[in-house]
């Protein structure tokens, strides 16, 4: 029997998922600026046995014809947001097992600058840190900010990013040896000169030539997360990826995506069954269907198309309101500039395929109010929500979930006390929460190390593999 792993999608804003949620009285996002707020969450997802806390992270917000819409800013749709990684050693603190998983871009920083920041809360954290990695979100806005002349095509943005996680991973991997650093005041030393190795990459977007400053810290490489269900995003996932976090909608969607990512990490040389996967999911649970099902109708009264519109045209470029209601997505292919270059993975799963007809723009708006970049919806009694969970991994494959609350912290209570012991009586969630590194609570795996079939082990240096470069 399939154990189920959990997480949970936050961001260090009003609300999640693009949708309306901080006016409601059940919601306590209104203090997202207030650590106590995330000390409060990351001990209730600790004691209950979730795995980890997760924080979407980018300088982005919702723009249409260029500028910051007034609905963003009135409703807090994906603006505005704080750092979520400084609050990370903090939360580490606080809690005993919880690992934490944080975004960070491939488009902005050095590799060196991401390297040392995550080995540094690798370090601060005794091994209970992810990276998320990403090649971009609001990709036009982000483009202005930092001023740079033009967006990177889709495509491009990947293949930019194999290699930056490659010199990431060399930092990580195959900078010092095990027992390089030592520590030694008797002996007066604190580090062996001859097990750092000195970095030299040449690379068609980055180059680094000189020593990592960071010690080898518990993980040595953070628990490698990728979010992205696009052609380009399973196959880079399939590569790099050791739990992936795919977009879901339907069962044969999510389904399909899933083996997908399989058979193409058996493609790279791994075990398919070693990658965790996972999909986004907003549960509303409560003693009683019935409850259950009038709080969730309280959050959809508070959606409209215009809050749809802004969070769709943050994500992809497309301003929803602006097009012809009656028509499908295709109206755009002979438009140009960046639609389609962002947010792939939300426009390809509106285009035709298989033969079957596309949503007009009419039905997209239908379908995402309440949903905005949520995946998965539940909503039901303790059992149907148990019942459902079960489905949903028996049918798909799929390792677990990101719950995406729609009211902060009341809603994690909800799961925790009702589901997850649910959960644990059916032997889908141990009775005792596991302990050890990220990586082996998450991969159920010995040891906190990349497994020998991650591509990133290759990057390891040894002593043998130093005299023979030499």
């Amino acid at each position: 029997m399939k154990q189920i792993h959990f997480g949970v999608f936050e961001v260090a804003g009003p609300q999640v998922g693009g949708t309306l949620s901080w006016s409601h009285p059940r919601s306590d996002s209104l203090r997202y600026h207030e650590l106590d707020l995330w000390i409060g969450m990351a001990k209730l997802l600790d004691r209950a046995g979730f795995d980890f806390l997760f924080f979407a992270d980018g300088f982005g917000y919702p723009t249409i014809a260029g500028d910051l819409p007034e609905m963003a800013a009135r409703g807090g749709i994906n603006f505005p947001g704080i750092d979520p990684a400084v609050m990370i050693p903090t939360l580490a603190r606080e809690t005993e097992r919880l690992g934490f998983v944080v975004t960070s871009s491939t488009g902005l920083d050095h590799p060196l600058q991401t390297a040392r920041r995550f080995a540094t809360l690798d370090h601060l954290t005794d091994g209970r840190i992810g990276w998320n990695i990403v090649t971009g979100a609001s990709q036009n806005t982000i483009a202005e900010l930092f001023g740079h002349g033009t967006m990177r095509s889709h495509d491009a943005r990947y293949d930019q990013a194999d290699e930056y996680v490659d010199l990431a991973m060399t930092f990580w991997e195959g900078s010092w040896e095990d027992d390089a650093f030592r520590g030694d005041r008797e002996a007066g030393v604190l580090a062996d000169r001859d097990k750092i190795h000195r970095v030299e990459f040449e690379g068609e977007h980055f180059r680094s030539s000189g020593y990592f400053t960071v010690t080898p810290s518990k993980q040595r490489t953070p628990v490698l997360f990728q979010a992205g269900t696009s052609a380009r995003g399973r196959a880079y996932a399939a590569r790099n990826a050791e739990c992936v976090f795919v977009q879901g909608t339907t069962i044969p969607h999510t389904k399909a995506n899933v083996a997908d990512i399989r058979a193409k990490a058996a493609e790279n040389g791994r075990d398919p069954q070693s990658i965790k996967i996972l999909v986004g999911l907003t549960v509303v649970v409560a003693p009683t269907s019935e409850e259950a099902q009038a709080l969730r109708k309280s959050f959809d009264d508070l959606q409209t198309d215009e809050v749809v519109s802004v969070l769709y045209a943050g994500n992809t470029g497309i301003d929803l309101l602006a097009l012809d209601p009656d028509r499908d997505l295709t109206q755009l292919q002979d438009d140009g500039g960046p639609v389609g270059q962002m947010g792939q993975t939300n426009i390809e799963r509106f285009l035709p395929k298989d033969g079957s007809a596309a949503p007009t723009v009419r039905e997209i708006l239908d379908d995402l109010r309440g949903k905005g970049t949520r995946g998965l919806q539940l909503t039901g009694s303790t059992t149907e929500v148990a019942d459902a969970l079960e489905h949903l991994v028996d049918e798909t494959d799929l390792d677990g979930f990101l719950l995406e609350p729609l009211f902060g912290t009341a809603d994690l209570e909800d799961f925790a006390t009702l589901v997850v012991p649910e959960l644990r009586r059916r032997g889908r969630m141990p009775a005792e929460a596991a302990t050890g590194s990220l990586r082996e609570q998450m991969l159920e795996r010995p040891g906190p190390h990349l497994s020998e079939d991650h591509r990133g082990h290759a990057f390891r240096v040894t002593p043998a593999q130093e005299a023979i470069a030499g």
